[in-house]
């Protein structure tokens, strides 16, 4: 299957990347527009498929991947190389750049579409053909996508998707000898494995993984904002979003109040059916990772934290279609310790922890002293220190005052064990494309 993929996308590559940026930009454009179409239809396949909420998929996950088209559709066309003079030599340099080849794209589960078209978008504007692997456990969406191609111009080869497991189709990928760079999101151990099996082949890899992301609140934060954005920040998903808050830091002096206005309104959220337009969280995407996240809470509680709200604490009525559901509540520990294995690793679901810190220097190294570093926010009404402390954050992105608002033009992606190297309008095209400088002496 792979090796068909492979084959077709190589066959394809030529043409496809003879085509000019404004060609391909129009295709793009296209496809966003059959997408947006469709976007009822796609809103509700991707709920039933990753059990989201109907309101996420319709106004999150399927609006933004029409967008990553749109985008990358406009971004293709405004790059500019670089060109200097020697004049003292007679010589004048420039950069041109092409085309990789067949690109290897591998995304997750959590947000199926949204992310899938995040990497084919700016691999087919750059002129390069894909063979690319959506999550065996959410790949609905992905076909649907496939039955518009045709009908926006997308000739056949230039996209390909192949359905399979990560160890049998995404291994082979991964390992083909035709296919030049591979770009990953998900698991930092499946990561490893990638660089592994890349390494015999030199392969370009942009590898976007976990996080532990802090939330810092500082004494002087407006918890009328602070509170709902990190509520959504902390359980939006169902917590399952590589960018979700997982350890929330807060000021001794306003500790106890954040706790019990934050306690109180994780309470208030409504857990069920997906298709309920007026539920807050969906069910988690399979038993085997709600067991794991169920595991986590007994850990803590085993160490001697206390859950406040959620799991083992309230009782969860659902619907009598829902029962066997993987559902869970929005759960809150506290005291818990730095070296707790709820501080450390990724849990990927329901489930934040508040700690209390005095210092400002305490806090940053008390939010860097874990081996992620995708993202962080930091709530303060003081200038100076949001911008000193967003300095000094091990982060690929801090958010101050706010969570989740992205330009797209800008770099994606974290430090650490959170990933190599980075996504967005430059950054995807200099990953998709092969530079070349040229000498002209006249």
């Amino acid at each position: 299957m792979v090796e068909a993929a492979v084959k077709s996308a190589k066959a394809a590559f030529p043409i496809w990347s003879s085509k000019s940026p404004l060609e391909r930009s129009q295709i793009l454009n296209k496809l966003a527009d059959l997408i947006e179409r469709d976007l009822e239809a796609f809103a509700q396949a991707e709920s039933k498929d990753q059990g989201k909420t109907i309101t996420f998929a319709r106004t999150v996950d399927i609006p933004r991947a029409v967008y990553n088209f749109r985008f990358f559709a406009s971004s293709i066309l405004h790059h500019t190389t670089e060109c200097t003079e020697m004049a003292t030599m007679g010589c004048v340099h420039y950069t041109s750049r092409a085309p990789v080849g067949v690109a290897g794209l591998i995304s997750p589960w959590n947000l199926p579409l949204y992310l899938l078209t995040w990497k084919i978008a700016p691999a087919i504007a750059c002129g390069n053909t894909v063979v690319a692997k959506p999550s065996e456990m959410t790949s609905v969406t992905a076909w649907m996508m496939c039955k518009l191609l045709e009908k926006a111009g997308v000739p056949h080869g230039v996209v390909n998707i192949v359905f399979g497991t990560g160890t049998k189709a995404g291994e082979a990928l991964v390992c083909h000898p035709d296919v030049p760079l591979i770009s990953f999101t998900g698991s930092t151990l499946t990561a490893q494995r990638i660089t592994e099996k890349s390494a015999p082949h030199c392969k370009r890899l942009s590898l976007e993984l976990g996080g532990k992301n802090p939330a810092i609140i500082f004494d002087d934060a407006d918890l009328m904002q602070c509170i709902p954005t990190t509520l959504r920040s902390s359980f939006a998903n169902q917590g399952e979003i590589c960018l979700c808050t997982s350890r929330i830091f807060v000021q001794r002096g306003i500790y106890s109040e954040f706790l019990k206005r934050f306690v109180a309104e994780a309470k208030k959220w409504k857990v069920g059916n997906p298709s309920d337009p007026t539920v807050d969280m969906g069910a988690l995407i399979s038993k085997e990772h709600l067991e794991k996240v169920r595991s986590y809470v007994k850990k803590a509680q085993a160490e001697g934290a206390r859950v406040l709200c959620g799991e083992g604490v309230d009782s969860l009525a659902l619907p009598t279609g829902n029962q066997k559901g993987y559902f869970m509540l929005p759960t809150v520990i506290a005291k818990v310790k730095d070296e707790s294995c709820c501080m450390q690793e990724e849990i990927f679901g329901p489930v934040t922890c508040v700690v209390a810190f005095d210092t400002e220097e305490e806090v940053i190294e008390r939010a860097n002293s874990v081996k992620y570093g995708l993202a962080a926010t930091v709530w303060s009404s003081n200038v100076g220190r949001v911008h000193r402390v967003a300095q000094r954050l091990q982060a690929g992105l801090v958010w101050t005052n706010c969570w989740l608002v992205r330009d797209l033009n800008l770099p994606f992606g974290g430090m650490k064990a959170s990933g190599i190297g980075r996504e967005g309008a430059k950054d995807s095209y200099e990953f998709f494309t092969e530079v070349k400088t040229i000498t002209i002496k006249h």
